[in-house]
Order: structure tokens, then sequence, then C-alpha cells
């Protein structure tokens, strides 16, 4: 979490461990402790707040869904916690929407009108801008892109699919591809994504490999998005791809194999320029959103 001002600027943060099984309502006691200390280190007041969530979230009414990593979460209402702590207007996203936001305004996707904000990490998340607005689905619900399936005879997902392509391509997918390709004993290292990228990049034939299977689910999610979407831009981000330049020739070989019938050498890839802040920066461009701006402007308005 953090203080952001009105240009986009980080001005203090703090973080620690979600720690689910505490309850939500120990989570919203440090929620507040570390807010109020950001605003004290900033010398800044608070005026609203924004949040971004790993979902299904309900934007509007501010509750948990059936979030895989916030079971005890379920049906709490972040929005009416913070309100009532803080006393100022407070706005909730899918932590996917929010980055996408915080990207179209304050980063990578500036000016474009028609971009995707991707996710790589733990798992994939994707958000949308269309014609200059934050696309959401029947009930303001977030499409859940990263569950596209991929390889119908693919691996189990925790979603209920198959071969989908967060299940092939996030962060832990190369730890497990590894892990099952070594000996007993070298698999009880259990390699890193960050890890396996470094030894690739020292030149480590068997995380070579890894990156290429990498780059090639990468690039199909990618080439799937660029033939239904036609983006002018994609902005990946996420602890994965901050490795991208080990990816990128491998995804643009898988795009150019699969998207002949739309101009998708007139997509750009681009790496998140608000790095690892980026969730916070979303936050903040969230708020922004929902209480300055009501609605997102066009691109001759931004």
């Amino acid at each position: 979490m953090g203080l952001v001002d009105e240009a986009g600027k980080v001005l203090a943060s703090d973080e620690c461990p979600t720690d689910q099984a505490s309850g939500f309502q120990s989570a919203v006691e440090r929620i507040e402790l570390m807010l109020r200390d950001c605003a004290r280190r900033a010398a800044a007041s608070i005026d609203g707040i924004g949040i971004g969530c790993t979902g299904p979230v309900y934007p509007r009414s501010g509750e948990i869904g059936e979030v895989e990593f916030l079971k005890t979460w379920k049906g709490a209402n972040l929005i009416e916690a913070l309100e009532s702590r803080f006393g100022v207007g407070v706005a909730l996203e899918n932590d996917a929407d929010a980055a996408t936001l915080g990207e179209a305004f304050w980063g990578a996707g500036r000016g474009k009108a028609r971009m995707l904000y991707v996710t790589v990490g733990t798992g994939i998340g994707v958000g949308i801008v269309l014609d200059g607005q934050l696309y959401r689905g029947v009930d303001d619900f977030h499409p859940e892109i990263g569950h596209q399936v991929i390889e119908a005879i693919g691996p189990q997902c925790y979603c209920g699919a198959t071969g989908c392509w967060e299940v092939l391509a996030r962060g832990p997918a190369m730890t497990e591809w590894m892990d099952a390709q070594v000996s007993t004993e070298d698999a009880a290292l259990h390699l890193s994504a960050k890890t396996i990228c470094e030894m690739a990049a020292a030149g480590h034939s068997l995380a070579r490999a890894a990156v290429d299977r990498e780059s090639h689910y990468l690039g199909l999610g990618l080439a799937n998005l660029v033939i239904i979407f036609c983006p002018e831009v994609i902005v990946l981000g996420g602890s994965v791809m901050a490795s991208l330049p080990l990816f990128i020739e491998g995804i643009r070989e898988v795009i150019r194999r699969n998207c002949g019938l739309v101009p998708f050498e007139r997509t750009e890839i681009r790496l998140s320029s608000l790095g690892p802040q980026a969730a916070i920066v979303g936050a903040a461009r969230t708020w922004h959103h929902r209480f300055v701006e009501k609605g997102v402007p066009s691109v001759a308005q931004s």
C-alpha cells in the first residue's frame, strides 16, 4: 500500500504479508495503521482510497467474492470497512483492472485508445481499455482472460478447466516443469521463476528450455488477444515479465504464426513502465477514475 499524488508519484509505501488466516478484521486494522503511517511520513492527507484486489470482486458494492487466495474474506466489504474508518470515498477494482488504469494514464499505455495490460506472476490477469474506456463484463465483472483454454488436454487448474493459460504460463508453471525434468534430489530445490530466468540468461540448457516453453505458452495467449482485440499496445507486467528480453522473440514468433488475418505488426508489445509500483499506482488511479473523472476520458482528453 502507499500514498500517491495527482501525478501518479508514490510518496510513501509499505507492505506486510496478507495473512488471510487471521481474518478480514485483522487485515483492515493493519491497512488502517499502515495507511496512516504512510500519510504521516509523506506529510500529506488521505483524500480517498483506491483498492486493487485479486478477484472475483464486486467493484460497485465493495464485496469480496470467492477469491482463491482470500477464502476467509468471502462476503466481506472493503469499501464499507475503510469508509467507516477514514471518512473518504473508497473505490475497488480487480487488481489487473486497477493496474490497467495506472498504465493507461500514468504508464506505458498513455495516449492509447485500445490497450491491454497483462500481468504474469503467480497467476495471469488481463485488463482491457477499448476506445478509452475500461471494459467490464456483466454485473461489472472482470473477464478472467487468464483462464482461457489454450491446451484442451493440459493440466488441471483450480478454476475447474484443464489447460487454461494461467496454469500453463504463470511463474510457478516454470518451476513445476523444471521439477518434472530433473532428478528427485534436484527437484527438491524448487527453483523460482526468477532463478530459472537467471540460469537461462547464463546459458543453462534446461533453464533455457523452460524459458522457450514459457515463451510458447505466453505467446499463444497473447496471440488470442491480438486476434480478438487488435489492440494498439499490450503492456506486460508482473514478476515474470521483469525478464521479458528472454521471452520476447519467442512470443513474437508465436504471434506471427497465429495472427495472419489481423495487422499484428501494428500491436506494440511493451514492458510496464510502472514496474513494481503498478499495483499501488493503479489502485490510486482507481479512486481517481471513480470519484474525480466519473469515467475514463477519451484519448483526446487524457
